[in-house]
């Protein structure tokens, strides 16, 4: 039976920098494997984020994975509420909650840092247990998840006004004023005050760069068709952040845990793709995420974005097509969404895309992969949603 890969690389496209010399990161990185494919298989773009929703990871990454943002998405926290399988009450609001690095909690604070320095998970442990503590006796329920990413649970609050806030991403505010975000927590007095004396204790704190939490991406618990009986396919997803783990929870499928798998430019990337082989022995589709270059575009760092393509190309995409070369297969390379350096945040641009068959290689496709080639070939997908579809369908 046919397998077929997704791999993802979060953020990968961008726009053209002068510091490159007026190409992209893609565009600049040796990406020799992504090269070898491109003449070879279906090239184009497709709007993995809906008009009018958000450019986050959360709506384009459903997308990927076949399903309508505009009809399942609640919220960025209810979907690593489900990576993490909690036990929720629908009338329940989950919250994503960073660490974060602000100048202060006031109106002329700034988002310095929306990772706290990248904090570790060791390091965050203690603090998010801390603040969990803080929290007995109220409605609040911080839950630790993995680095600077943890949760807020907030009982009965998909019954208040808080389920209406509006709060940016801390990644999209990044050296910005907040003043207009605390104006928006004021209108909800219990969580200003937690925010309070959650800033007070981590300034005082020592051990780490967070000053604060951001709570942000709210909404009642997530529930997904399952994939299995909407594609006909034994699914699973390999990733190292609690957002793709949740999408693939919430829909039924594996979800692979792989040890040293941390988000950032040194994942564990043989580790990543030996899970999904493995998988492939008996499953059927395989979502193989990588978060490095997303990451860099938020750092602002051409250079390393670059180096985190380079290495995707290199230790993810390279010893897949090695091991499915002779398969019947199909291998999608893309990216949820862009990332751009010198935005620093994620943008609504349609992402580049393609399509390889091991069995039956194409012989028009463009010389090489990137943002530009992609946009040449003249393919484009209107629904995000509709590239799994696509892919599954032998001709196309």
């Amino acid at each position: 039976m046919s397998k077929t890969v997704f791999l993802v690389a979060d953020g990968m496209a961008g726009w053209p920098l002068d510091i490159l010399g007026g190409r992209t990161s893609l565009q600049a990185a040796s990406t020799p494997t992504l090269d070898l494919l491109a003449p070879k298989s279906r090239c184009g773009l497709c709007q993995t984020v809906p008009q009018g929703m958000p450019p986050g990871s959360d709506v384009a990454n459903m997308s990927l994975l076949g399903y309508d943002p505009r009809t399942h998405h609640t919220g960025r926290g209810p979907i690593e509420a489900a990576a993490q399988g909690l036990t929720l009450d629908p009338n329940d609001l989950v919250w994503r909650m960073n660490l974060v690095r602000l100048t202060e909690l006031a109106g002329e604070g700034v988002m310095q840092d929306y990772s706290s320095g990248h904090i570790n998970t060791a390091t965050a442990a203690p603090l998010v247990a801390r603040l969990a503590t803080m929290a007995e006796g109220g409605s609040f329920q911080p839950v630790q998840g993995i680095q600077y990413r943890h949760l807020l649970v907030q009982r009965g609050g998909a019954l208040t006004n808080a389920a209406d806030l509006a709060i940016r991403p801390p990644h999209d505010i990044l050296d910005q004023n907040i003043a207009q975000d605390l104006d928006a927590y004021a209108s909800f007095p219990e969580m200003l005050e937690f925010m309070r004396s959650a800033h007070e204790y981590l300034r005082a704190d020592t051990t780490s760069q967070a000053t604060s939490i951001w709570p942000w991406g709210q909404g009642r618990p997530l529930t997904l068709p399952a994939f299995a009986d909407r594609f006909g396919l034994r699914g699973a997803v390999v990733s190292a952040v609690d957002l793709v783990k949740g999408l693939g929870r919430a829909a039924g499928m594996d979800v692979l845990e792989v040890e040293g798998a941390n988000g950032l430019i040194d994942t564990n990337y043989e580790g990543k793709v030996e899970a999904a082989l493995n998988f492939l022995k008996h499953g059927d589709f395989v979502y193989l995420h990588v978060e490095a270059p997303d990451e860099c575009g938020h750092m602002g760092d051409a250079e390393l974005k670059k180096r985190a393509i380079e290495l995707f190309d290199q230790r993810i995409v390279a010893p897949v097509l090695a091991a499915l070369a002779h398969e019947d297969a199909t291998i999608v390379v893309t990216c949820d969404h862009f990332t751009p350096v010198v935005r620093r945040t994620h943008t609504e641009d349609a992402v580049p895309f393609l399509v390889y068959r091991t069995q039956t290689p194409r012989t028009d496709g463009p010389a090489v992969f990137n943002e530009d080639t992609a946009q040449g070939a003249g393919l484009f997908l209107k629904e995000g949603r509709d590239l799994l579809n696509f892919c599954l369908e032998p001709g196309a």
